[in-house]
């Protein structure tokens, strides 16, 4: 499943791009088949975390021991096991409307 051999890496300087993320796979002897740095959609501004996809789930493994705690630009690594997206809400009607009566 392509779930396991994905990675979450967050608390990533703003700063950090795609291959600062390739450089330390490299560093720890590990190539990923594609790196995502979360933006923004309306700034382009990094989110802070990104994603890494390999081509086995040992390689993710394997990465999740290595960078996990690992520094980067200062800032310690949090490495885990990507989690499989939820759902989102439209929150637009839960948000504007109150429902039922008020009275």
């Amino acid at each position: 499943m392509e779930e396991e051999r994905k990675i979450y890496i967050g608390n990533l300087e703003y700063s950090v791009a795609e291959s600062d993320l390739a450089r330390i796979l490299e560093k720890n002897g590990l190539e990923a088949k594609d790196i995502t740095v979360v933006t923004d959609r309306y700034t382009g501004r990094s989110k802070g975390f990104g994603f890494a996809e390999f081509n086995t789930e040992e390689e993710a493994k394997k990465a999740i021991d290595a960078l996990n705690g690992e520094q980067l630009n200062g800032r310690t690594l949090r490495v885990s096991k990507a989690q499989k997206r939820k759902p989102r809400r439209d929150n637009f009607n839960m948000s504007r409307y109150p429902r039922g009566s008020r009275y």
